[in-house]
């Protein structure tokens, strides 16, 4: 049976009760509703071989306002699964909700019909029912936990799960933490997404006034202020649409720590700290650093890469790294995750004593996309996008330059493909808003609010072609067809779609056992896209074939391509997505591995 450990105790934020009146007038049911306690200033650790999951409804404030939230035995985040490789672990999940629920193993390598995606894996955990999960660990590492059901992730299904690994590990650390950012809001979550459908930029605040207009006239000139102007309402865009949802509604939790507690973690004289950073948010790209202290990435999505030595980095919804960090001992430092739009940010602290707090940063310059964020090449210029199908214009811009283009693109494995950009009819119509013509691989852009951070601020920042894996490429062989999946959707009516076509009327994706396959991702869209493949590894090419870094998520950055190498080992039904919980309900496929 499990232990679960208790961390120390909170100081203001707490989870209370509610009278059964008042929670069967809310939920219209008859639910489960946890008691009172007091929360933990970080998850309590559950280890062992077999684990019982409750999941019910359970009154948060971290606002000041109460509101309910959807727990896992109690803990928001839920607790932390502590598991050793090799070992088989049994989970017995129960529903004391009033809707139907499951829990999806996130990066864990498993058979299909324990990965507890409803409708490909099993029908899911109805009401008042349980569901035994069994499975063997077959790697390690840290990797997270949450539903699939509905968006009940976005209500307080998430959790981290380690791994420990059989053989000795190729690092050393003294302290090891778990660090697991996540957003909160007030309102349900179908709420925002009606608000989305209605009027996709409801969450931001920063559209362009007229007083910019004045100030980019003073710079630029008029003309060219009015041109710009010009081209971005002809395609009905915004140069300020960075995040669907922002701080206006979300407060972004460390560890379920709101900001003005934030998380704190302790360390003593001469010790190395292991910080496992877990983005488990609904819609947030947080960008990372610890200001005074040096981050060297150990792993990424669990894998062991080769140490990089960095000062930031992005965590793209649903990706992992593991980092060491050697803080002094008489100096707190701030871990500070800023959302990518800069709206707020999630903060912890580590110190050698828990009343010694250093001071918070403040957030940087929201960022502002620009015409090589859509892959339209340089100022003015319109060659690779192609926007006829929002009733626009059709403009063609040429695609840019972007560094580490020219190793890539060779079509050998490891090295990208080489095959054209080819746009299907389905891609064609009011859904699809923009397609991308030219896009590159940008594998060493950090991405939009990142760039010139060493020349501005003295930042190294970590970017996809940093990532090495520690050991060699298990599968040499080179890709026998490649896949090539565009990203779509309309961002004025908020729908989303892979090739044009949305879930409901998609047909599977088809591997056959044992196939090694490459899957080019092309971004049509203005947004970073989160890209999960349930079951099997995405191995990522970024020009060197015998290290190939294996990751679960991996980000497609606007107007951009990105590629990966699968081998089908896995048979089932798989899921296929943008990890943006808003945007799954369309950009989500089928995979059946037969």
């Amino acid at each position: 049976m499990n232990t679960c450990r208790q961390p120390v105790l909170s100081r203001r934020r707490f989870v209370t009760g509610l009278s059964s009146a008042t929670a069967l007038s809310i939920l219209g049911s008859t639910p489960l509703l946890l008691g009172s306690k007091r929360y933990s200033d970080a998850p309590p650790v559950m280890q062992g071989k077999l684990f019982d999951l409750n999941i019910a409804y359970q009154e948060m404030n971290f606002t000041g306002s109460p509101s309910i939230a959807t727990t896992i035995s109690g803990a928001l985040p839920a607790p932390i699964l502590r598991w050793k490789e090799g070992e088989r672990v049994t989970l017995r999940v129960h529903n004391n909700l009033d809707q139907t629920t499951s829990i999806h193993w996130h990066g864990i390598i498993l058979p299909t019909d324990m990965d507890g995606v409803p409708g490909l894996s099993f029908g899911g955990i109805p009401p008042g029912e349980s569901f035994e999960y069994q499975f063997d660990l077959l790697q390690s590492g840290t990797y997270w936990y949450h539903s699939h059901s509905g968006f009940q992730e976005q209500t307080g299904m998430y959790g981290a799960i380690i791994i420990d690994p059989i053989e000795p590990e190729p690092f050393s650390y003294d302290r090891d933490y778990v660090v697991l950012l996540s957003d909160w809001s007030d309102e349900s979550p179908s709420n925002i997404y009606n608000k989305l459908k209605k009027l996709s930029h409801y969450y931001n605040f920063r559209e362009r006034t007229l007083a910019d207009f004045f100030e980019e006239a003073d710079e630029h000139g008029v003309a060219n202020a009015w041109n710009n102007r010009r081209m971005w309402n002809q395609m009905r865009m915004s140069d300020r649409d960075i995040s669907d949802v922002t701080g206006y509604t979300y407060t972004f939790l460390m560890n379920g720590q709101a900001p003005a507690d934030g998380w704190i973690g302790l360390f003593d004289r001469g010790q190395k700290v292991r910080l496992r950073f877990i983005n488990a948010a609904a819609m947030t790209f947080f960008d990372v650093r610890i200001p005074g202290l040096r981050m060297t990435v150990i792993a990424a999505d669990g894998q062991n890469i080769q140490p990089i030595s960095i000062d930031e980095f992005r965590i793209g919804v649903a990706e992992t790294y593991d980092v060491i960090v050697e803080p002094e001992s008489d100096t707190a430092y701030t871990i500070f995750a800023q959302s990518i739009d800069r709206t707020g940010y999630a903060r912890g602290t580590l110190t050698p004593h828990p009343n010694l707090k250093a001071d918070i940063p403040a957030l940087d310059p929201a960022p502002i996309l620009t015409h090589a964020d859509m892959g339209m090449g340089g100022q003015g210029a319109h060659e690779g996008h192609d926007m006829s199908g929002s009733g626009m214009p059709t403009f063609k811009m040429k695609g840019s330059e972007m560094p580490g283009a020219g190793m890539m693109g060779t079509g050998q494995a490891g090295f990208g493909s080489s095959t054209p950009v080819k746009h299907s009819t389905t891609e064609f119509g009011p859904h699809v808003d923009m397609r991308a013509d030219n896009p590159n691989y940008r594998l060493d852009d950090p991405g939009v609010g990142l760039r010139n951070h060493l020349q501005r601020y003295d930042r190294t920042v970590l970017t996809y072609a940093d990532l090495q894996n520690l050991y060699k490429t298990q599968d040499t062989r080179e890709p026998q067809r490649e896949i090539q999946l565009h990203l779509t959707g309309n961002m004025s009516r908020y729908m989303w779609s892979i090739n044009g076509t949305k879930f409901a009327d998609a047909e599977p994706l088809h591997l056959s056992y044992g196939e090694r396959v490459r899957i080019t991702l092309v971004n049509d869209t203005m947004m970073n896209h989160p890209i999960h493949l349930h079951g099997m590894w995405s191995e990522l090419e970024t020009g060197d074939d015998h290290y190939i870094a294996r990751k679960h998520t991996v980000i497609v950055q606007p107007g951009a391509k990105i590629s990966y190498l699968v081998t089908a080992d896995a048979i089932g039904r798989w899921a296929y997505h943008c990890h943006l919980l808003y945007h799954m309900p369309g950009m989500f496929r089928e995979v059946i591995v037969s």
